[in-house]
């Protein structure tokens, strides 16, 4: 069963979402956000950013895979750019479409670009979804790869810039997965979880991605979330709920006048949970 590379670079129709600010509250919640423009609803967190895009991800990805491989994805990158905060109150319309296909030896890796766009037509956000489907050998490769953001021993050499321990609640996927959209059983269902050989329910990579976003925020930004200007990650290995994690951040630049910060999370153990991990602040 091979991926198809015939529809890359074909946009999906484009979705409209309403952005309403007991979604955006309920979302601050669910993933622990300390910021009061969120928790008041005047802005939405960053990472909200992947709600009002999930109709047009799915869509874009079954235009290339088929539905018998759709169990074997595992979510391997994320990477968000804002142009503006999302507010409440504003009509977004998103549009994606596949734009790289890569067979490897253990699976095939699938790059989708997704942008939002405010009622004006400006560009709000745009973003790089990359999943990878298990054990999907055949196929050809097509297509580009996402934006390289890789973390090397060299950016990790000096002093790190700031370090933030979080906590991960015992309910945290069960007020995530309302909140996000995101109802995966995996992530609240102890014996689906199991039976796909996880130890039990994981909390959303997506979500475990928001705790480091304001976390950057916080220790980075000076507590504004509109200075939050890109933030990528992938994804290492699954979180529990009730662990703490740690993000280590370590100053490695500027970039169109952004300062550019490298970023990993470990588990209590000292696992890597996210590897690779980009920040870029507005100075």
């Amino acid at each position: 069963m091979a991926i198809g590379t015939d529809r890359i670079g074909t946009w999906t129709p484009e979705h409209e979402f309403k952005v309403e600010a007991g979604r955006t509250k309920e979302y601050a919640a669910a993933t622990n956000d300390p910021a009061p423009q969120h928790i008041d609803g005047e802005l939405a967190p960053p990472v909200f950013a992947v709600v009002p895009v999930w109709d047009t991800l799915t869509e874009a990805l079954a235009s290339s895979v088929p539905e018998e491989v759709m169990l074997a994805v595992l979510h391997g990158e994320q990477d968000i750019r804002w142009h503006r905060p999302i507010r409440p109150g504003g009509v977004l319309t998103s549009r994606a479409r596949v734009v790289g296909v890569q067979v490897k030896k253990s699976g095939t890796t699938v790059v989708t670009y997704c942008e939002t766009r405010d009622a004006d037509g400006a560009l709000v956000v745009d973003q790089y979804f990359v999943t990878f489907f298990r054990g999907v050998t055949d196929g050809d490769s097509g297509g580009e790869e996402a934006p390289d953001h890789r973390l090397t021993a060299e950016h990790k050499q000096g002093e790190a810039t700031a370090q933030v321990t979080q906590h991960v609640d015992d309910d945290q996927t069960y007020r995530y997965a309302p909140a996000s959209g995101d109802h995966n059983p995996i992530h609240v269902d102890n014996e689906v979880a199991r039976s796909v050989g996880l130890p039990g329910i994981i909390n959303h990579g997506l979500c475990t991605m928001a705790f480091t976003s304001w976390a950057a925020i916080q220790e980075l930004g000076g507590g504004d979330p509109s200075r939050l200007r890109r933030l990528a990650v992938r994804f290492s290995q699954p979180v529990m709920p009730g662990q703490d994690i740690t993000t280590t951040f370590w100053l490695r630049g500027e970039h169109d006048g952004n300062v550019v910060y490298g970023f990993e999370t470990r588990n209590p153990d000292g696992e890597l949970v996210i590897k690779d991990g980009l920040a870029e602040i507005a100075s």
